[in-house]
């Protein structure tokens, strides 16, 4: 039944065509790209329904074989915070109600990502009477509870999200921690919840002699090097790991580590662009590392590689994250992880076999593990080699596919037996 499937994915602020590596683009949207892009691969067709966000983006964009990306005109044609869009979801639902209409079609599944991508998606449920299947990728207790004052989650997000969960068909957990919050705090029927890990490619991070990585990106070669990858913001407590250098240089550490930065919303590290890139060159300063630490700026997937590549061991402490694909695309490319054990990292990295996990925002902490991992060569290769397998056996997006295309199956399956039943009751 597979190959008939019709599924709509809704990914309101995260498009899959999204320059990555910005405040809004990251997770989200490589989760929608590859998985449409896997789901497509096994003859499933998917339209993945996003906010235009610029006025000269096509109503149907031809994505990949099979996958078309459908611009709903809802608000301004212009970049808007995330949280921002919410009072844009109703104009959002009947745009997308009149293209459907427009074009006669009928999906066998509505796939919801993000909250707000949820609350449309219960919003056609109760319309259309097709089955929804919803994937959070961050819940809102969890960010309150971790940011306090510092979220900017619209006010309705929390009691939106426990009508999603109450309403949809199913919800899609990505990690052991995420289901447990899916139970204790929105009261989550265990029967409803699937738990399906996301992904990474592996062709594209992928591992390379760690000399030649570094040559490629002009970085000494017999430095020691620490590597950090992802958005530039608060949350991901990337002070945390510049504290950690400066504990290990007033250490004695020798030769003292060089620590590299990737990431930010544009691709000179321009502090106005990206505030916590300023906030860090002036700890960097006040710690007296400044020398010590190299901002990238924003950089693409298919360079990546090279980033994780050149790195002894790559770093990521943030206070939360609900998965976090950037472990994993470390890992893919054989390096060790040092992870705060929060979230999904808890999962994705095994402690003492692929990388450490340490406790968040404690410097202490991160610097005695970064000690231990940069004087033990053959155990960093060790692990990097672990962590490579336990991409390829866990972690694979054709593996993500096949695992959503069955969820999908099920339910397109009983809904499609029930609607008979319905018809000859009704009838």
């Amino acid at each position: 039944m597979g190959r008939s499937l019709r599924i709509a994915m809704i990914s309101e602020h995260a498009s899959p065509a999204a320059v990555l590596g910005s405040t809004d683009a990251g997770g989200q949207n490589v989760y929608v790209d590859e998985l449409s892009r896997h789901l497509g691969r096994l003859g499933v067709q998917v339209d993945v329904f996003t906010r235009r966000d610029a006025p000269d983006l096509p109503e149907v964009l031809p994505w990949a074989p099979n996958v078309r990306i459908v611009h709903v005109a809802a608000g301004p044609p212009a970049p808007l915070p995330k949280d921002e869009l919410w009072p844009l979801m109703p104009l959002f639902r009947d745009r997308m109600l009149e293209w459907l209409r427009r074009n006669g079609l009928r999906y066998d599944v509505i796939h919801g990502h993000f909250w707000m991508s949820g609350w449309v998606a219960i919003e056609l449920r109760r319309r259309l009477s097709v089955p929804v299947v919803q994937l959070f990728h961050a819940l809102g207790t969890t960010k309150q509870r971790h940011q306090g004052s510092a979220d900017t989650s619209p006010s309705a997000r929390i009691a939106v999200e426990r009508q999603i969960v109450r309403e949809v068909d199913r919800v899609i957990a990505q990690c052991p921690a995420e289901r447990a919050e899916l139970l204790r705090d929105y009261a989550a029927d265990a029967a409803r919840l699937v738990s399906i890990a996301a992904a990474v490619n592996p062709q594209r991070f992928r591992p390379v002699p760690r000399a030649w990585a570094r040559a490629q990106l002009g970085l000494p070669l017999e430095r020691p090097i620490i590597t950090y990858v992802g958005r530039m913001l608060p949350r991901k407590d990337v002070r945390n790991i510049v504290r950690a250098l400066a504990l290990l240089v007033r250490e004695g550490v020798a030769p003292a580590p060089l620590l590299l930065l990737v990431g930010g919303e544009t691709a000179d590290a321009d502090p106005r662009a990206t505030p916590e890139i300023g906030v860090l060159q002036r700890l960097t300063t006040e710690l007296g590392v400044r020398d010590l630490v190299r901002f990238t700026g924003k950089r693409q997937p298919d360079e990546l590689y090279l980033f994780y590549g050149a790195a002894d061991v790559v770093v990521t402490t943030p206070w939360y994250e609900p998965f976090g694909l950037t472990p994993l695309e470390a890992m893919a490319c054989a390096r060790p992880v040092i992870g705060a054990a929060v979230g999904g990292i808890r999962f994705t990295v095994r402690h003492g076999v692929t990388g450490w996990l340490v406790p968040p925002r404690d410097p202490q902490a991160l610097a005695v593990c970064l000690r231990r991992a940069l004087s033990q060569p053959d155990l960093r290769l060790r692990m990097g080699r672990a962590a490579r397998r336990r991409v390829l056996r866990a972690f694979t997006w054709p593996l993500t596919a096949r695992r959503t295309l069955a969820l999908y199956e099920a339910l397109a399956t009983h809904q499609a037996q029930a609607e008979p039943a319905a018809l000859a009751v009704n009838g």
